[in-house]
């Protein structure tokens, strides 16, 4: 005997049949819902039916039909990557050139052992020193030149790409880039004449004119050769005893720093591996070890390397954005040396033979363009009183990295009085044109002139951070107006119809 279901068991297969039948849309939704319901589960107090977990292969082969994922999809990344802000591309390409530059070392790559010196010595300062381009072949750059030159090259054209031709602060990081690069190129020539013809284009020449488009720097020196020779020192006031040694003379200096930076922490070392006197890096100052100091040697150090030199580099590496501005490539040098020397002037610590050192130094280099050798040049300090080894430091200078016998010098000793000269124009005109607010600018980092009105209009955007340290003078800006303001004076007065009034004057009194 067949049993016949039961009348509820009939209505159960109809209603599976007519679920099986719905459209396949309404299926999908009610896998979404039940999705739903395993993302965001039921509230603690509702007590759902348990259901028996079916896993997709089955449910797929029972069916006969795909079942869609529990998770919605994730479209693939940007090939491009994430967006990125104008300050972050910046940032990121500033950075590129700081690490690039770090093995580059103008100085140590060009420098003179002991030897050279007693070399020279012992032959009666009558011989060329054994200094050329095999000698510097010697000497390890730690990196090669090509490949350098080509990682710079390579930085511009991604500025180019990134940030445009017409954006201003592309073009300052491109010029940084290029110099860079034309550096390692002067580099990888030294003791060539092609090493000359980078240095010059990188620093400059005494054949240079001023932007009058009619004086050139070596007028300037010649100009003030005949003013400082003729100036009797004995006649100044007190003279400065050179007693102090390089441990104490470090000692006062870190604690004159100490107040003046605060909380960085700004140190003076003592070295005896330095051939001048004293050097500034980022954060340190070092002193030659053996060399002796005056109070004003050391009033002059403070200004020079502590007020300008290590103060503009912190403030370069206090900037999240423009990190370049830590680092001097050539483009800063006139501006960074003429700053040091013109907060000598206005903080009257500086004296007419420290300017004639820096004077000198120019007609040197003039005079090793127009062919003069190192034998000339150190004979032609001998004339201006130098004693022998300060004629050998200063024709050393000029002639490190270039070509002993003549017409290939390094010019970076002309960038002091050019730099004095041009600062000061600076300066003067931007008080007479109202835009006193960009003299403080200067010390915003390692900058060039034509680079200070492009930065201190990217302060609002959070591009630059103005400058947190600034010299006294810089700070409260009114003495330096004043200044200004009688120095346009006095370029309108006169000249020698003035002078020739008072030497009539001072005749009288002869």
């Amino acid at each position: 005997m067949v049993e016949r279901a039961p009348p509820e068991d009939a209505e159960r297969r109809k209603v599976k049949e007519s679920d099986d039948a719905k459209p396949t849309k309404e299926k999908e939704a009610k896998a979404d819902r039940a999705s739903a319901r395993s993302v965001f589960p039921p509230a603690p107090e509702s007590k759902p039916a348990r259901a028996s977990v079916t896993s997709p292969e089955k449910l797929e082969k029972s069916q006969g039909e795909p079942v869609p994922s529990a998770h919605p999809s994730i479209p693939p990344l940007p090939a491009a990557g994430p967006w990125r802000s104008y300050k972050e591309i910046v940032a990121q390409i500033a950075t590129r050139i700081v690490d690039a530059q770090r093995p580059i070392r103008v100085l140590q790559a060009i420098r003179w052992d002991g030897a050279i010196e007693e070399d020279f010595r012992k032959h009666r300062f009558r011989e060329l020193p054994k200094v050329d381009a095999g000698y510097y072949e010697k000497q390890d750059l730690g990196f090669d030149p090509a490949s350098k030159a080509a990682e710079f090259e390579e930085i511009a054209r991604d500025i180019d790409r990134e940030l445009g031709e017409s954006d201003a602060i592309g073009a300052i990081l491109t010029s940084t880039a290029l110099e860079y690069r034309d550096v390692v190129r002067m580099l990888g020539s030294r003791g060539t004449p092609v090493f000359y013809a980078y240095s010059r284009k990188l620093y400059g020449s005494c054949k240079d004119k001023f932007p009058d488009g009619k004086t050139s720097l070596r007028d300037l020196g010649h100009l003030l050769y005949e003013i400082l020779t003729n100036i009797d020192e004995t006649l100044l006031g007190m003279t400065y005893e050179r007693n102090i040694d390089a441990v104490d003379a470090a000692a006062e200096l870190n604690r004159r720093f100490e107040a003046y930076f605060g909380d960085s922490a700004v140190r003076v070392e003592v070295d005896d591996t330095l051939l001048s006197d004293a050097a500034a890096g980022s954060d340190y100052v070092k002193v030659r070890s053996g060399a002796k100091f005056s109070t004003r040697d050391i009033d002059i150090l403070e200004v020079h390397e502590g007020w300008v030199h290590v103060a503009t580099s912190l403030n370069g590496e206090a900037q999240t954005v423009a990190k370049w501005l830590s680092k001097g490539p050539p483009r800063t040098t006139t501006v960074q040396e003429g700053l040091a020397a013109l907060c000598e002037i206005f903080t009257f610590r500086t004296y007419p033979r420290r300017a004639r050192r820096l004077n000198d130094r120019v007609l040197a280099v003039d005079k090793a363009e127009d062919g003069a050798s190192f034998l000339d040049v150190f004979e032609w300090f001998r004339t201006e009183g130098y004693d022998e080894e300060e004629c050998f430091n200063n024709t050393r200078r000029i002639f490190r990295g270039g070509v002993v016998g003549g017409g290939a010098p390094f010019t970076k000793d002309a960038c002091y009085c050019k730099g004095i000269v041009l600062n000061y124009a600076f300066i003067r005109s931007a008080i007479q044109h109202r835009r006193v607010d960009l003299i403080p600018f200067l010390f915003v980092g390692k900058v060039a002139h034509e680079d200070v009105p492009i930065l201190a209009r990217r302060v609002n955007d959070g591009v630059v951070k103005p400058p947190h340290y600034l010299p006294p003078m810089f700070r409260d800006l009114n003495g330096l107006a004043i200044w200004m303001a009688y120095s346009t004076f006095f370029t309108r007065l006169g000249g020698d119809a003035i002078s020739d009034y008072y030497a009539k004057l001072f005749a009288r009194a002869g």
